[in-house]
């Protein structure tokens, strides 16, 4: 397979057409896919649909050229460029933000380089009709073309750009990458990505480190400036806004949608539907075909056509029909214990770290049986108002919690607190009552638990499933009021469906701290705004909340 070049490119005139043909890959004699071929056009904007363990990352590895499948090949004119963001990355230590960043352009830089070197290597010489000679003529043209190609930009300007659309300020493009968190490092990897603009985007989860305003501006850059894009994301409305093709992995095969995830999911409902009807159809000519061999395998006159039959159905490939969606599951919170009429009243509150301030005079009620949502860019206060509704830490003002709240609260360190002996059925059977503890497996499932999940112990989960566990465990407790902290990074859209749908019936109070929209739309009627040291209150929708803002950030260039 051919090797592809990471993070390198602005080679504009080449149209990408990348071919993957009859791929094939095998793990322990179990085959992920069998036989899969598709083309990337120049343009497309491809999500990757799929449930978990389907394939979806190794593909795109297979495609960036960091890992080769058992069969098949990946094919790329040879100057096309490739960038590949992962889930999770390493970066190194050494420089600021900017100068990390900057590297985005380097390539611009020696290959300014190479033309300097090139000039002085033909001024040296005189054999002007040698191979040798041409062929430096030939790389001084190739390479002077390419950069001709590029627009003349500021690199400053442009990098400063990317990196507050975001979420860096712009004090933080002198900080060392060191002093960032694994989730704003990622963001630094994805600026230097963005700011080369590859032929072809490989994005894996990119909106699990934003917040709302840099998933909305990430949105743009990918719609106005990206070329050709594939990403795995369970953000439907990123997915929706972004892609204009689906391509759904599902048992070692691949159907190929030229439309958007919405679409898409009403075209998988009906070709679904046409297999459980053909799936049918063939089963009741299986059995007529049996019942026909068994009455007449005796029979001499019968034998050609009872031997024919046999060997029919020796042949026969049996109709596959997909997975069930399993978003079908209802889960009920058990009944919520009354509690006073106004859960938290906030006076004045404020949080101060170093000298800084994160928020100040903050006052609100939250009413009982309200659902609303705390909004803002990371580091703005969001998580930071919860610990003070928890009594995590100290603050100023007041803070008070309202008669007989019981308070549920997720946040992901909540999965560090699971005991690590049990298993997985365990931790949820101890919690569970009444009904429910019929449904175990049920629920288990639709947090992508599957049959052999159920015994493993807690301590050899991944970070994610732990997550899910102990969202599952909160779920089952009977409490009045919950806090979710980012409730929805390691669930995909049908098990958010899942957990908003038990959200939607939960008759206590709910606050939410989400980039999510499809997920708080319809969910919550109040919107609180974390932002500049204040926390405002927004008495609408997610969506009303966000055309607002839109119109604003509009009329500021009119």
């Amino acid at each position: 397979m051919a090797k592809k070049r990471y993070l390198a490119g602005y080679f504009f005139k080449t149209r990408v057409m990348i071919s993957v043909e009859g791929l094939s890959v095998e793990f322990g004699g179990t085959k992920l896919f069998d036989n899969i071929s598709f083309a990337i056009n120049e343009k497309d904007k491809i999500a990757l649909m799929g449930k978990n363990g389907a394939g979806k990352s190794t593909l795109l590895k297979i495609i960036a050229g960091a890992k080769t499948p058992s069969k098949g090949v990946v094919t790329s004119p040879s100057d096309s460029v490739i960038s590949y963001l992962p889930q999770h990355l390493m970066t190194e230590d050494g420089n600021t933000v900017y100068e990390e960043t900057s590297l985005a352009f380097l390539h611009i830089l020696e290959m300014e380089q190479r033309i300097g070197e090139l000039n002085g290597l033909m001024q040296q010489r005189d054999d002007y009709d040698s191979p040798d000679y041409y062929s430096l003529i030939e790389e001084l043209s190739h390479l002077s073309e390419k950069l001709y190609t590029i627009e003349t930009v500021n690199y400053r300007e442009e990098i400063e750009k990317v990196l507050t659309g975001l979420g860096f300020k712009r004090s933080d493009l002198e900080r060392q990458t060191s002093e960032f968190s694994g989730g704003w490092r990622m963001r630094i990897e994805l600026a230097k990505i963005l700011l080369k603009k590859p032929d072809l985007i490989l994005l894996d989860e990119p909106t699990n480190h934003l917040d709302m305003d840099s998933i909305i501006w990430l949105e743009d850059f990918l719609l106005n400036q990206a070329k050709a894009v594939i990403l795995i994301s369970h953000d439907k409305s990123f997915v929706d806004r972004v892609t204009n093709r689906t391509i759904e992995i599902t048992l070692g095969k691949i159907y190929d949608y030229k439309v958007n995830y919405s679409h898409y999911l009403e075209l998988r409902r009906d070709r679904r539907m046409q297999q459980q009807r053909a799936f049918d159809e063939q089963q009741k000519m299986i059995a007529e075909t049996k019942e026909f061999i068994e009455r007449f395998k005796g029979t001499y006159s019968k034998t050609f056509q009872v031997q024919s039959r046999v060997k029919m159905l020796e042949k026969l490939e049996i109709v596959e029909v997909d997975e069930i969606d399993t978003s079908a599951l209802r889960l009920r919170f058990p009944p919520s214990p009354r509690s006073g009429n106004f859960p938290v009243i906030a006076e004045g509150a404020g949080k101060t770290y170093d000298e800084k301030p994160v928020f100040s005079n903050a006052t609100f009620t939250i009413n009982k049986g309200d659902k609303v949502a705390f909004i803002g860019k990371n580091g703005e206060g969001k998580s930071t108002m919860v610990k003070c509704i928890m009594g995590e830490i100290p603050y100023d003002g007041k803070v008070t919690l309202g008669h007989n709240v019981k308070i549920g609260y997720f946040a992901q360190n909540q999965a560090s607190m699971l005991d690590e002996d049990l298993t997985v059925f365990q931790t949820i059977d101890n919690v569970a009552i009444g009904e429910v503890r019929t449904k175990i497996r049920d629920i288990l499932g639709a947090f992508m638990f599957g049959k052999d999940d159920s015994d493993k112990k807690v301590k050899v989960l991944s970070g994610g499933e732990r997550s899910r566990l102990a969202m599952i465990k909160l779920l089952l407790e009977p409490v009045n009021f919950l806090i979710l902290d980012e409730p929805t990074n390691h669930l995909d859209i049908k098990t958010k469906d899942v957990l908003k749908q038990a959200l939607l019936q939960f008759d206590g109070t709910l606050i939410v701290v989400s980039h999510d929209r499809d997920f708080l739309d319809g969910l919550v009627s109040k919107v609180y705004e974390f932002g500049n040291g204040k926390v405002k209150e927004h008495i609408e929708t997610i969506n009303s909340f966000l055309e607002k803002r839109r119109l604003e950030n509009l009329n500021q260039y009119n």
